[in-house]
């Protein structure tokens, strides 16, 4: 999958994420130790989300991001936007969410048309990783917020053979006992050790206009959140 590239790779990660849609949710808990749900909470937090805000969850998944955003502010307008159609249908038994199938290269939204933009897990997974950004800061308005929470490669230290032992070995083997999709589960440690480091996404961030960038790196260095305005 690794040698995969345009809408090659665009086309296996949808078909990806249709097979594991329905233990989805539940393989996030299990990898991360239940911390994504932390995470959420801090995405939102960064993101500056109140009840007038208006919130592209994009790449969405199942929802729970977004979903987090409307419980805490109901009077918010939360939009949860995914290009594959089986993680909203999933989503929506969840409960009631306001989804939208959306490109992250092509965005079907005007400019300047909201206060916050989030992500959980989706910038690794895009063809054009500049494309994406940029279509974030142009349908964000002036003074509006980036908030992106992804996996990251992580720097040499004395946890290296445990996280490679957990990412390489664990995750797969539990991925295909889960959801007989052990291939899927060997997509994440490719795609983590394929993209950008931290400081790389923030210059490509700054590079597209955003200010004020920041990040911070959880879990042994193998997740970062990066969060930006624009101006």
């Amino acid at each position: 999958m690794t040698q995969l590239t345009g809408q090659e790779r665009a086309a296996y990660v949808q078909n990806m994420f249709t097979q594991i849609a329905r233990r989805y949710d539940l393989m996030n808990r299990l990898m991360t130790g239940g911390q994504d749900i932390r995470w959420r909470k801090m995405v939102i937090r960064l993101a500056r989300v109140d009840n007038s805000t208006a919130l592209l969850d994009l790449g969405t998944g199942t929802g729970d991001l977004a979903r987090e955003a409307a419980t805490q502010f109901p009077q918010a307008k939360v939009i949860a936007s995914d290009f594959t159609l089986e993680m909203m249908r999933v989503g929506k038994k969840h409960g009631a969410l306001n989804f939208s199938t959306a490109d992250a290269l092509n965005l079907p939204f005007p400019d300047s048309s909201f206060d916050a933009v989030t992500s959980g897990f989706l910038m690794r997974n895009v063809i054009n990783l500049n494309q994406a950004i940029a279509e974030q800061y142009r349908i964000l308005k002036n003074g509006g917020r980036i908030v992106i929470l992804d996996t990251t490669r992580p720097k040499k230290n004395i946890f290296s053979p445990f996280i490679w032992l957990h990412m390489h070995f664990i995750i797969p083997t539990l991925g295909g006992l889960l959801t007989g999709e052990r291939e899927a589960y060997h997509y994440l440690p490719d795609t983590t050790e394929g993209f950008v480091t931290a400081e790389e996404l923030a210059a490509r961030m700054a590079a597209a206009g955003f200010k004020n960038i920041s990040f911070r790196r959880l879990m042994f260095g193998t997740i970062a959140i990066h969060w930006a305005e624009k101006h």
